[in-house]
Order: C-alpha cells, then sequence, then structure tokens
C-alpha cells in the first residue's frame, strides 16, 4: 500500500528532477575547484537526460522512470576564451548555481507538497 504512494508518476519525477539538481550541484562544485586547472572541460548533466525523463513520464511506465539516471559529461557547447584552454567561465557557473539553487528549492517543495497531502489522507489533519 505504501509503496504505491511512492510510486506515482508526479512524485518518481520530482524525485528524479531532485537527483538532477543534486548531480549538477557536483558538476558546478567541480567546474569551480578547477576554475584554475589547465585543460579542464567544463562538466555538466548529460543533455540526454532530459530527453530520457521526458519521454519515459510521457510513457506513464514508473519502471522507465526509475530506471532514468542523470549522469555527468563533458560540456561540448563549453567554449574556451583562454589560452590554456580550460572551458569553466566563473560567472557562468554562478549564475547556473544560482539557478540550480532555485529548481532545488522548487523541487523540494513539490516533494514536500506530496508528502503533507499523504500526511493529510492519513490522519485527516494537515
Amino acid at each position: 500500500m505504501i509503496d504505491a504512494l511512492f510510486s506515482e508518476r508526479s512524485y518518481l519525477a520530482a524525485k528524479k528532477m531532485l537527483d538532477v539538481t543534486a548531480a549538477r550541484h557536483e558538476a558546478i562544485a567541480s567546474n569551480l575547484a578547477n576554475l584554475e586547472t589547465p585543460g579542464y572541460k567544463r562538466i555538466d548533466v548529460s543533455p540526454a537526460f532530459e530527453n530520457q525523463l521526458s519521454q519515459a513520464i510521457q510513457s506513464g511506465d514508473i519502471r522507465q522512470i526509475a530506471r532514468v539516471q542523470p549522469e555527468l559529461s563533458i560540456d561540448s557547447r563549453a567554449i574556451s576564451n583562454r589560452a590554456d584552454g580550460n572551458t569553466v567561465q566563473l560567472e557562468n557557473e554562478l549564475l547556473k548555481l544560482n539557478q540550480n539553487m532555485v529548481d532545488h528549492t522548487l523541487e523540494t517543495q513539490l516533494i514536500t507538497s506530496s508528502m503533507l497531502r499523504m500526511r493529510m489522507a492519513i490522519t485527516g489533519k494537515s
């Protein structure tokens, strides 16, 4: 019974997006740590992930949603403006960090809202 509550499609999708923000935060931290490393290539969540998650959600198959995992990969769109070949730009990383924090807050609120609805259904109290 309780498994059905945590297997709802919208809950799983929000949880996966929360996983993405955690992975993206890891990538941004790595990028910032390697800001001065010659030849370092910026990393981010693989662009294919969003496509895979969207297809999994549209299919409605919760097992397919659960199987989709965010992976970090080199950002092929990042261009080096420096002689040492490093593709990390401090301003862009800080902007991405702020956006990622906003995304994380939204996804946390979605999951919290889902949990509060379950609690209200079980206890009858908000």
